[in-house]
Parts: structure tokens; sequence; C-alpha cells
């Protein structure tokens, strides 16, 4: 029996919570979750634009998605101090930069456009003094007279190129030195957001920018939203002005009541978009007791799903032979008293015949039991059920 139901386009939330439901009967009662994040943030609306939320508020992101998600990401720092670039950059001699000249993909006019001359480097840079350990910069770009947009690292130790095609949202050229990683995302009426990680081989002040081609002269492109923050893939858009700001991590957890976890048998489900890059592990969905003695996961460990079922040993343990791909997934597990089985988009992965199940009455919703350990991306759907779906019915339930 379906015991929890957790989006799938209906969503509801408020400041410090969102709500789950179970219709058994047709009789609706509300499974209110506990949501924190005590920072604002920003996504992206229904109208398409990004938006900031304040702290607490639980960011439903309808990127490319009429249905919406639950973003969820860990916490990061945007350490550009002026992200919209009026402040705080310099220029090579043969580029200039006019402030709010373009409508951004924010819906405002607070885009700046990048000039140049045609003889002279057509560049804009920032510094900060970097470690040895690897950063994601990012910035959303869009085209005016010319098409192609560079990245580039002007130090020692930070040395870097990526060109990224603005006209039809390609990679132009493919990272090198210290820069890796590119990727290029769109996000409608010609704004792109382009990235790439940096991975410096020494610490100390690092040059690092956006350029056109010497020979580009007139307007050659609107630029919004500069980011570089520690970790190796981008997360949303940081805003600042003036100083380096962080965005918390975003936390949804609850006490389920009682009958709503199968103690003795159930599934666990969710549905994923994935969209951004990984960490060493980065939980989907845990059910636990609080501690790590008892609990049900489904997780994103190095890339690849993993399915784990433990009391004090651990009773099913299935890591999915490749990294998982970009865009939706559905999965499924079913545990029983030694009768366990892996649903990933439609096809049973895994099963298992010995194990038993634990008790647990909390489940975490993009973190681990405690919290940690935070997905990165964005989440679909999440069901319980209570009794354990035969292998045709997970099936079912997660084709995609």
């Amino acid at each position: 029996m379906n015991t929890l139901k957790f989006g799938n386009g209906e969503w509801y939330g408020k400041e410090g919570t969102i709500l789950a439901y179970n219709d058994e009967n047709n009789n609706y009662k509300p499974l209110p979750f506990n949501f924190d994040r005590a920072s604002s943030a920003t996504r992206v609306n229904k109208q398409g634009l990004i938006e900031t939320v304040g702290a607490d508020q639980p960011r439903i992101d309808y990127s490319n998605d009429s249905n919406g998600a639950l973003l969820l990401e860990p916490s990061r720092t945007n350490l550009i101090e002026y992200s919209n670039f009026s402040s705080g950059w310099d220029l090579l001699s043969g580029g200039s930069i006019a402030y709010n000249q373009t409508v951004s993909p924010d819906g405002t006019q607070n885009a700046s456009v990048l000039s140049g001359n045609g003889v002279n480097g057509n560049a804009v840079y920032d510094a900060l003094n970097l470690s040895v350990q690897s950063y994601t910069l990012s910035v959303f770009a869009k085209q005016k007279s010319v098409s192609i947009i560079s990245f580039e690292g002007f130090t020692s130790g930070a040395l870097g190129l990526s060109k990224f095609n603005l006209s039809n949202g390609t990679i132009e050229t493919a990272s090198s030195n210290q820069f890796s990683d590119e990727k290029i995302e769109d996000y409608g009426n010609g704004w792109y957001r382009c990235s790439v990680k940096l991975t410096p081989t020494s610490s100390g002040i690092k040059f690092f920018g956006f350029k056109g081609e010497d020979s580009d002269s007139g307007e050659l492109f609107s630029l919004y939203g500069a980011q570089l923050e520690v970790g190796s893939y981008p997360t949303s858009i940081i805003n600042t002005q003036g100083s380096a700001v962080t965005r918390l991590q975003d936390v949804c957890n609850q006490t389920t009541p009682d009958g709503v976890i199968g103690q003795t048998e159930g599934v666990l489900y969710c549905e994923v978009d994935v969209k951004s890059g990984y960490d060493t592990n980065n939980l989907m969905v845990t059910l636990s007791n609080g501690t790590n003695l008892k609990q049900i996961y489904i997780n994103r460990s190095n890339g690849k799903l993993e399915f784990f079922v433990g009391t004090n040993l651990n009773e099913m343990l299935y890591v999915s032979p490749s990294v998982l791909s970009s865009g939706i997934h559905k999965l499924a597990l079913a545990y029983k008293q030694d009768d366990f089985a892996v649903a990933i988009d439609g096809v049973i992965a895994h099963t298992d015949n010995s194990g038993n199940v634990p008790t647990c009455n909390k489940i975490n919703v993009g973190s681990h039991y405690n919290e940690n350990l935070p997905f990165n991306d964005r989440v679909n759907n999440v069901k319980l059920y209570n009794t354990r779906l035969s292998n045709s019915e997970l099936q079912a339930l997660t084709q995609v």
C-alpha cells in the first residue's frame, strides 16, 4: 500500500515546511516535512526566471519542467565579490564593459555587456587567492556580435582555456591545462550558463576571466552571474554585491507517523533529475531510526547508484557498475525478510534472498540520517509503500 507521496508535480510548501501526503481510501492526510536552510537561495520559477527565495523556503525549481522539482544542494560560497561585474573586475586594454545593459535570466535589466576594439585583448578578469583544490567557475552569457566566449586562466598554476559557442549551445574548444569538465546549459532567451572546473597546481593569487578574440570588435556578449565556488560542479547562482556570499545546505526530513514506513516489508522509491556533478556520497533518500545502525537508503556514491539496507550489519548492498547519466531516473528498493530487490529505470538490477529488515521511523529527502552527505540535484518524486511490491510491479513503477 502506498503510504507516502511527495512531489510528482504536487508541491505545497512554506517557510520551514513542505508537505507530503497519504490519500489511502481517498482520505487525504497531510504529512509535513521539516525544511531548513538558514540562508536565501535561488531557483528557476514557473515563468522560467531565476529568483531569490528566503531562508527556510523550499525551492521548487522549474528548469525545463512544468511539474517542478525540489532543488536540494550542499552549502557553497561564491568567492567572486561582484557577480554582476558592477565593480571589482579588471579589463585588458582592448576591452570595456557597460553595466545594466541587457535583461538577464532573472528578468531585470542588470546584465553587463563586454565590448572589444578589434586590436588588443578583449577580456574582463578577476584575481583571487586560491589553494590547491577543485573550484568551479561559471557565468551566464548571451551572444551579441560574436558567438564564441572563452574562459581563460592567466596565471602559472591556474592556466587554462575553454571556449563555448553561444549561437548553438555547444563546446567550441575542450578545456586544457588546469581547466576541465566544461559544460554549457540552456537557460532560454539566448542565455547559456557556461562552466568549467579549475584545479590549481599551486596556491596563490590567480587571474581568470572571460574574453573574446583579439580581433573581435563592438559589443561581444552579455554577462551575468559570475560564480567561483569550491567544488567540482556548479550549483545554483549565488548573487554577490561587494563580498563573498554563502548559501547554506537544504535539509528536508520527517519523523514519520506509525504505519508510514513499512517495518517488516516495503518499498522506497524516488525519481530524480540529474543535472549536476557528484561528490563521494550524495544521499537521495534515507530511512533510519536516527542512527547509522538501522537504515535503508538510495545514494549516489562517486557517481554510481548505491542501494543499502542495514541493521547492525550490511544486510544488502548493491552498487551499479557505471556512473549515473544525466536526466530523469526512477529508482526503487524493495525490502522484506530474505527478499530484496533493486529496480532502476524499469529493469530489475539486483535481487538478494538473505537479510533482515531494520525498523525505521525517520525519512530524510536529500541527505543521510544525520543531515550530512547532501544530494545536489532535483528530486521529482518520493514514495513509500508498506508492502513489498512484486518485481514486475517494481519494473512498472520505475519505467521511464
